[in-house]
């Protein structure tokens, strides 16, 4: 790291530097430059002097600066003298710039400044292009305008040389004035400046802007800095909507301004093009009723301080957002700050030490905690530490950040007052003993003398302008209630009645570093200081008690600091930025910090971060690629980022940004994470993507889609953002027994924690706003009961049961649950052809058709070279064979035949059929680790565990499954001791099923391949099996497919998406009577204990584009309308599979009142809460 220099100022205008490298602080060469402010960049200073001038000092380098002055000398031939200077009226002037069009003459070039000073003299550029020319220099062309050339022709009848005369700039290493505008108007008298915008473009070597404010609110902006001028060459106004106090630059483009009423102002649209930007966006201060006292900007960051002192951080600042979405505090009460390189944070305490903020990094912006700058002073082998809490209340008069108690109504200040042997008999105001609060202590006790009297509290100047005087003073009210105290007493004298006595007026007095002229109308009002001091009962002693504390022998008292030339980070080394020493205590620091650092100090090993319990920021940065849903439809490269802000009482809250540009406008998209529904992975293009829902993104069906260049990206990010959601929600532990479960056609596994309003007969939960969550593993269906028990199947068939653990192995004893589970499922492809009379069938379709080689739809063209696996998690594991196991049957070839290609196919050629097609299939393998343990050997295509309640006592729970080949299982030994159970037990069958359901009181229902439904008899606790099976007359000319039993009711889905209801079921008639349509578009239902009803929808009306599978709530569910009412529309699409029936979590009926007679009822216990939703019934 190269060495450079952190800037600083003391209340006496003294300019100090220390270097990164060095250890002590080194003063400025000239001793009578006195800076109000000062503001550092690359390689340069800036600062105002009293004298309201602007004062630049380049860092000396081992380049010296030149600048190249250059002017043509321009002639045209005559037929008398040849070529001469004498041109026709319409010609250039004889001596020009390049264009032509302004003249210069050699004498009229002048030095800029004193800083500059000639090389030589002026002499001619004898190159053309580079090369050496042998014409004395001279370019020949036609006339004026055209091209010139080093070779003359005949009809050359103009010619022009270049020269040159170069200056050197001189004054690199001190303090140089900037000269005025000549002839333009200079601005007026400056009372802040700041400098930045040198990383606004990747050109190395480029040279900030300078942004100042006037003492009467103007905004300017300094014209022509660039690296061979770094004077700039004129101020330009920029127009404002209100006065200005301060402002701060940032390095790249942005841009805070303090208002004198307190607001804050932001400038948008700075760029290249731009430098002085578009737009003014005013903003409130962060406090209420609390003014802004000052700003500071970096990188992506922004700090204020509030007239109260307090430290404030703004959330979500970045070039595409540079109004930024919120603030926080932060602990510390400082006077000012600076935001320097790397975003690094540097302040003036209340004490007027030094401070750095440590912990700032990229992800960690906000930091951790304040310690000292404690570089050595003068000839001192001791470190300069801030100064004592104690010392301070007995030296510093609380004044506002910037400002100077004025003692005249001009823009002048007192200086101290100086006492040769401590005492003096020159009788002078005292003010009572003041009560300085630090930020959370109690009140620093004022040093009291040997007589029991408090020590007078010496008044130590600030620096600024009146204006921003009059602006910190505008509002006494809102400071803080201590600091009240001490300005109401303030207030008790008048600016007549404070003066200066004729001891502590000498010539040896150190004045204030602001409007010294000040300091000419004190010594004249020396005489009647003495005869107005007489007429005071009590002593006050303004001035430094024999110049303790302030003084060249113990350090200076500080002013203002600037880091914005200072290259530290987080990881930089700096002997004088340690983290490790003991805290001196400090009004800028809490009791809480001082009191960490003192325990750290007795510890063996000490931390290098101090702890500090305050509101923090950390971010997550990175880019990805975003999915513009509007039209063009394309993949746009984005910058994203992560914010989660940290409470002091560890509450968080999260905020995800996507930062994009259109039309060369910088733009961005945010979403709270507390409004996240779910993040779920998509196939998209073959990218490695997701989507992020909310509830308004649900409601428009339109999720944010973001892809990643690598699996282990987008996985990272997934977790990242699934954990700060969960956080966000107090979601910590594993799913809970009452969960809803569910699956996505990708095969993802995800689980929702039900409140009591989910099923709440009014002010039901809404669809989409209910949080989904991921659960490693990969199955194509789950099903779950009450009791904590979780079986799902895979693509492949095989059976897994819910281990219960993350899948993650965050703690040693959750590996044991972790499996290796691997999936198994086949891609399809359809070879398509058509017949005609000559060829028979061919490859070759009419214009109409569907691709030759398509998808199941028809609608995707899908070739068996083009066809990959869902995703870059699959591998392929077979290669591409025919597929006879199509439904409706297959000839000896594979093909099946049809009139038509959009009707139903079947397995042999008839005379009417022109089209056929058949199936080629290819397998791919996934492999990943998850809390799923394998129950093997049979294969299963579908599952159901008895639906009960929470406080449900069963010894062994029935389960009903399907093997792949339609046999009927019944497995024995499953408790919530064992889930896996024990052993199959088979029930026989007349043919094979498809789809098996068990519901309340150990009804079983079952839909065999034709579509026939069966009811199982006698089914117990002693007779697991039951007896026998009862055939229910399905629904006319409808085909079943699928069903759910819930407590009390029957749900059934057929082949058209309908959903049918079993009327009449009873105890002593269990078959029910008769079916009715309840509604279509159904794919799958799921009835659960509670007789509630959900469904995954083929799709929603509205959104024709949309991916089939969404899901859906039944609204309006009771004992006297077991049917419902209406849908509720939720996440989707993509979704597969849903499962309720282990959510028996029924909102708290509500009680009978007591007559006013009896006791008062007892109080019950609180509902149990588990991952922040209520699980008690």
């Amino acid at each position: 790291m190269s060495t450079t220099l952190l800037w600083a100022v003391d209340v006496y205008g003294r300019v100090y530097s220390v270097s990164t490298a060095g250890q002590r602080w080194v003063r400025a060469d000239d001793s009578l430059l006195e800076l109000k402010r000062v503001t550092a960049g690359k390689g340069r200073c800036w600062g105002i002097g009293c004298d309201h001038q602007v004062y630049l000092n380049m860092i000396p380098h081992e380049t010296p600066i030149r600048y190249k002055e250059e002017t043509y000398e321009n002639q045209r031939w005559n037929p008398v003298d040849g070529f001469t200077d004498t041109l026709l009226p319409t010609d250039r002037w004889p001596w020009s710039d390049v264009t032509g069009m302004n003249p210069q003459p050699l004498h009229s070039f002048q030095l800029p400044s004193r800083s500059w000073e000639w090389e030589g003299d002026w002499y001619v550029d004898h190159s053309c292009g580079g090369e050496p020319s042998q014409t004395g220099g001279w370019d020949y062309a036609v006339d004026f305008p055209a091209n010139f050339s080093p070779d003359k022709k005949w009809n050359s009848c103009v010619r022009r040389r270049r020269w040159i005369r170069y200056r050197r700039y001189t004054a690199q290493g001190t303090w140089a004035k900037i000269p005025l505008d000549h002839p333009r108007k200079p601005p007026l008298p400056l009372c802040d400046l700041s400098c930045g915008g040198w990383e606004m473009s990747d050109e190395s070597g480029r040279y900030p802007y300078l942004w100042a404010v006037s003492q009467q609110g103007q905004v300017w902006f300094r014209e022509g800095i660039h690296p061979r001028v770094p004077e700039g060459s004129s101020w330009d106004e920029v127009e404002v909507p209100k006065e200005v106090a301060q402002l701060s630059l940032g390095p790249r483009d942005l841009l805070w301004a303090v208002l004198w009423d307190g607001n804050l102002l932001v400038r948008t649209g700075l760029s290249l093009d731009s430098p002085t930007g578009t737009l003014w966006v005013e903003l409130e201060s962060p406090a209420k009723e609390v003014e802004t006292l000052h700003v500071s900007v970096g990188v992506s960051v922004v700090w204020v301080i509030t007239k109260d002192y307090k430290v404030w951080f703004r959330r979500g600042v970045n070039s595409h957002n540079p109004c930024g979405s919120g603030w926080i505090s932060i602990v510390g009460e400082m006077m000012m700050l600076d935001v320097g390189l790397n975003d690094q944070v540097w302040a003036v305490g209340e004490d007027r030490g030094l401070y750095f903020r440590i912990g700032v990094t990229p992800s960690e912006p906000s930091g951790n905690g304040w310690i000292p700058v404690s570089a050595v002073w003068g000839n001192s082998k001791e470190n300069s530490p801030p100064r004592d809490g104690s010392e301070f209340s007995s030296q510093l008069k609380e004044t506002s950040q910037g400002t100077a108690a004025s003692c005249t109504e001009s823009d002048s200040e007192l200086g101290p007052t100086e006492l040769a042997n401590g005492t003096s008999d020159t009788p002078v105001l005292q003010a009572a003993a003041p009560s300085v609060v630090p930020l959370g202590g109690s009140p620093v006790r004022p040093i009291e003398t040997q007589d029991g009297t408090a020590a007078p509290k010496t008044f130590i100047p600030s620096s600024d302008s009146f204006i921003n005087s009059l602006v910190s003073d505008r509002d006494r009210t809102s400071i803080n209630q201590h600091s009240s105290v001490l300005l109401e007493e303030e207030r008790q004298f008048s600016p007549a009645q404070i003066l200066l006595s004729p001891e502590a007026s000498g010539p040896g007095t150190p004045w204030s570093n602001v409007d010294l002229e000040g300091a000419e109308a004190s010594q004249s009002m020396q005489a009647a200081g003495e005869a107005n001091s007489c007429n005071v009962s009590a002593p006050y002693r303004l001035g430094l008690e024999g110049a303790e504390g302030v003084g060249e022998e113990d350090g200076p008292v500080w002013a203002w600091i600037t880091g914005g030339g200072c290259n530290v980070d987080a990881a930089s080394q700096v002997s004088w930025l340690s983290a490790t020493g003991p805290l001196v205590s400090s009004l800028s620091l809490t009791p809480v910090q001082s009191s960490a650092w003192n325990e750290q100090q007795n510890r063996e090993e000490i931390s290098k971060k101090p702890l500090e319990r305050s509101n923090s920021i950390w971010v997550r940065k990175g880019t990805l690629r975003w999915w513009r849903d509007w039209k063009p439809q394309r993949w746009v490269d984005v910058a994203v980022a992560l914010e989660q802000s940290t409470k002091s009482d560890g509450r968080k809250d999260s905020i995800f940004f996507v930062y994009y540009t259109q039309y060369d406008e910088k733009k961005y998209l945010h979403i709270s994470i507390n409004e996240v529904t779910a993040l779920v992975p998509v196939l998209r293009d073959c990218h490695y993507a997701f989507a992020a829902y909310t509830a308004h993104r649900t409601r428009l069906r339109s999720p944010l889609v973001l892809a990643a260049q690598t699996e282990k990206d987008m996985n990272d990010w997934l977790r990242l953002l699934s954990d700060v959601c969960c956080n966000c929600r107090g979601i910590t532990a594993l799913p809970s027994r009452q969960a809803l479960w569910s699956t996505t056609t990708k095969g993802d596994i995800y689980v929702h924690e039900p409140s009591f309003s989910l099923e709440a007969a009014t002010q039901t939960l809404s669809c989409d706003l209910m949080f989904w969550r991921q659960v490693p593993g990969h199955l194509r269906c789950v099903e779950s009961n009450s009791l904590g028990l979780v079986w799902g199947i895979g693509w492949d068939g095989t059976a897994w049961v819910y281990s219960g653990c993350s899948g993650r192995q965050a703690n040693p004893e959750d590996a044991g649950h972790v499996h290796q589970q691997t999936d198994v499922r086949s891609v399809h492809v359809y070879e398509n052809q058509r017949w005609n009379p000559m060829t028979g069938y061919t490859d070759r379709g009419l214009p109409t058709d569907r691709p030759m080689w398509s998808d199941e739809s028809g609608l995707k063209e899908s070739t068996k070279s083009n066809t990959e696996p869902p995703s870059p998690q699959w591998a392929w594991v077979s290669e591409w064979a025919l597929d006879h196991s199509v439904p409706g049957g297959t000839d000896k070839d594979g093909w099946q035949y049809a009139a038509d290609f959009p009707v139903t196919f079947h397995g042999h050629k008839t005379l009417k059929d022109f089209v056929r097609r058949r199936r080629w299939t290819r397998k791919c393998k996934i492999t990943l680790c998850g809390p799923w343990q394998p129950v093997r050997p049979i294969p299963l295509c579908d599952i159901s565990l008895m639906p009960c309640l929470a406080d449900s006592s069963i010894e062994q729970v029935p389960l009903w499954a399907l093997s792949d080949k339609g046999d009927v299982l019944c497995r024995l030994g499953v408790t919530p001791q064992n889930p896996a159970g024990s052993s199959w037990l088979h029930v026989g069958t007349d043919q094979p099923f498809k789809s098996i359901s068990i519901g309340g009181a150990s009804q079983v229902w079952a839909i065999a391949k034709d579509g026939a439904v069966f009811y199982r008899g006698s089914v117990s606790p002693q007779n697991p099996a039951g007896e026998c099976w009862y055939h229910i007359p399905a629904p006319s000319r409808q085909t079943l497919r699928q069903l759910s039993v819930g407590r009390t009711s029957v749900f059934a889905a057929d082949e058209n998406r309908n959903l049918w209801y079993r009327q009449g079921l009873t105890p002593s008639y269990p078959q029910g009577s008769a079916w009715e349509l309840i509604s279509n578009n159904v794919t799958k239902v799921s009835a659960g204990p509670l007789d509630q009803v959900w469904m995954v929808a083929d799709g929603m009306a509205g959104f024709p584009a949309e991916t089939p599978g969404a899901v859906c709530h039944r609204l309006g569910v009771g004992p006297m309308q077991p049917k419902g009412q209406s849908w509720d529309y939720g996440i989707g699409g993509g979704w597969e599979h849903i499962s309720v029936r282990a959510n028996s979590v029924e909102a708290p009926r509500t009680k009978h009142l007591l007559p006013a007679t009896g006791p008062p009822p007892a109080p019950g216990p609180p509902p149990l809460r588990v991952n922040g939703a209520a699980v008690g019934v």
